[in-house]
């Protein structure tokens, strides 16, 4: 069941999207992803990185959009700050 259109939002009720989860990822000598969780990367479409409020709370990351072996395609970001890796989906 649908709630009418101008029932007012409730915090209780609200999700977050798309929420990161942590993953295993292997580099290769060149410190690319070669593979996430044991499945192999079938190639790197593009690196970027973001650097972000640094004057509150580090925000430091690299990321990596890639193709998994099979045709999947994911973002990875490592958090530059604590060294964990994240995926995401596109």
């Amino acid at each position: 069941m649908v709630a009418p259109p101008r029932t007012p939002l409730r915090a209780d009720r609200l999700r977050a999207l798309n929420v990161p989860e942590p993953v295993t990822v292997a580099l290769d000598a060149d410190g690319l992803a070669a593979a996430v969780n044991d499945t192999t990367v079938d190639s790197v479409r593009e690196i970027w990185r973001i650097d972000d409020e640094w004057w509150r709370q580090p925000v430091s990351r690299r990321y990596h959009e890639v193709v998994l072996d099979g045709g999947r395609r994911v973002v990875l970001f490592e958090d530059l700050v604590t060294g964990d890796w994240f995926v995401q989906k596109p």
